[in-house]
């Protein structure tokens, strides 16, 4: 298993040592002190973890999600926006939905 595989705070094995991932490249040993994991490096989990399309499908979005998010930002903007430009964002905001579908 790839360090990108493993979730944030999720503890794996590696060069004989216990780590816990705590950014995309780096690990805090168990024993103290931080390390740069190679890209290519084999790790071993030590955590029951969930499973890589699992995790990357938790930080997918719903699509009505986001338009009632988008929707809600677009109807609080709309009056701080010059009415000269008022064409301009809606053309910008078809464009965002169009890209969505």
């Amino acid at each position: 298993m790839k360090l990108h595989d493993i979730a944030t705070g999720s503890r794996f094995e590696y060069d004989g040592q216990v780590f816990v991932k705590t950014g995309p490249l780096t690990a805090a040993s168990e024993n103290g002190g931080q390390r740069i994991i190679p890209r290519y490096a084999v790790l071993k989990p030590l955590d029951t973890a969930t499973p890589a399309s699992t995790a990357a499908a938790r930080g997918k979005l719903d699509k009505k999600t986001v338009l009632a998010a988008f929707d809600h930002f677009y109807q609080r903007c709309s009056p701080l926006v010059d009415r000269a430009a008022l064409p301009e964002l809606e053309s910008a905001r078809q464009r965002f939905i169009a890209a969505l579908k």
